[in-house]
């Protein structure tokens, strides 16, 4: 085995094609290894267990997936809506399986570091939809109050999209229809 230098980077970048080619069962120390072209011992230098491999392939995923935009350039929740959905959808063409199979990658005592990175991610979202509910000027004024307030709002709008991820429902124009009538 040629037992050549290479970077963090190198081994994720490699991680992802594993994912993109196989799915993320695939990726394990071995695969990762020999992807690099290094000895398995070289990639305990960078990860020293697969759970932490697993965890940054598992990261990088979600980053390459999420990061290549931000919806907060939107003006409109509803049009955030369709780019977050456009998004997800060439996520699932790239990585086939990823959104529903991830967190069963790991071990029984990892799945929660696996839960943790998607809920990072997730929570990111969030948090950007919400800056983009806020300063969406089309809202009407008395979409909100004391029982439905913009934060439940997002919340629940955020848990019936990844509930359509995870059913493989790829059609997101009612949940834009009820978004419309709720807050425009």
């Amino acid at each position: 085995m040629n037992k050549v230098v290479t970077s963090k980077e190198a081994i994720l970048a490699a991680s992802r094609s594993i994912v993109m080619e196989k799915g993320i069962s695939a990726v394990n120390m071995r695969s990762v290894a020999d992807a690099c072209s290094i000895a398995v011992g070289s990639l305990y230098n960078y990860f020293p267990s697969k759970a932490e491999l697993l965890s940054a392939a598992v990261e990088d995923v979600w980053r390459d997936i999420f990061h290549m935009g931000d919806c907060t350039k939107f003006d409109s929740f509803s049009d955030c809506l369709i780019w977050l959905f456009e998004r997800v959808q060439k996520g699932c063409a790239r990585y086939p399986g990823f959104f529903t199979f991830h967190s069963v990658s790991f071990a029984a005592g990892e799945k929660e570091r696996g839960r943790l990175v998607m809920q990072q991610y997730f929570g990111h979202i969030k948090e950007s939809l919400a800056q983009v509910l806020k300063n969406d000027g089309n809202v009407r004024p008395d979409a909100f109050g004391t029982g439905l307030t913009a934060e439940v709002f997002v919340d629940f709008i955020f848990t019936v999209f990844t509930s359509m991820l995870l059913n493989g429902q790829d059609n997101y124009r009612p949940l834009l229809e009820i978004v419309s009538r709720c807050i425009y």
